[in-house]
């Protein structure tokens, strides 16, 4: 059983690993073409913040924001395969940032093409997130075998 869930493991986390190894080999100078798209979904993004909250997002290069997300999906997919909660939280950490900002539905109407086929990527991310989640939720419901040998049964006094 350890050994299927650690198969199962694997394969979930190729996503992530897959699309950071893809990041990192195109990421250059000026943090490739993931920088080049994520721009102005950033941008978009940053005027309904700072339209809806009044406060204003902070100036930085947008290849900051890539490399993040290249080192969230590497280091927690490395944790994620060996079971560690802590990877789990690194790759929800970077599903919660990336998800709004990279399937933007929200900025289309129903019936242009690109709504769908945002939406539909925003709910793959929403089942990733959701599979992180369920990881996290049983990794902490599941007792813990304690390290100290078994309590010596009380004498009965009479």
């Amino acid at each position: 059983m350890a050994f299927l869930s650690f198969i199962g493991r694997v394969l979930f986390v190729s996503v992530f690993v897959f699309s950071a190894w893809q990041e990192f080999n195109d990421f250059g100078v000026n943090g490739g073409s993931a920088a080049t798209a994520l721009t102005p979904k950033f941008n978009v993004l940053s005027k309904h913040f700072t339209t809806h909250t009044g406060l204003q997002i902070p100036e930085f290069e947008i290849k900051f924001l890539v490399a993040g997300a290249i080192a969230l999906k590497a280091l927690g997919s490395f944790l994620f395969i060996f079971g560690s909660t802590i990877g789990a939280t690194l790759l929800i950490l970077h599903q919660l940032i990336a998800t709004p900002i990279l399937y933007d539905f929200y900025n289309y109407d129903i019936e242009k093409k690109e709504f769908l086929q945002l939406f539909i990527k925003f709910t793959q991310s929403l089942a990733l997130l959701g599979g992180l989640l369920f990881f996290v939720g049983m990794k902490n419901s599941i007792p813990r075998r304690s390290s100290t040998t078994k309590k010596a049964a009380k004498t009965k006094t009479t």
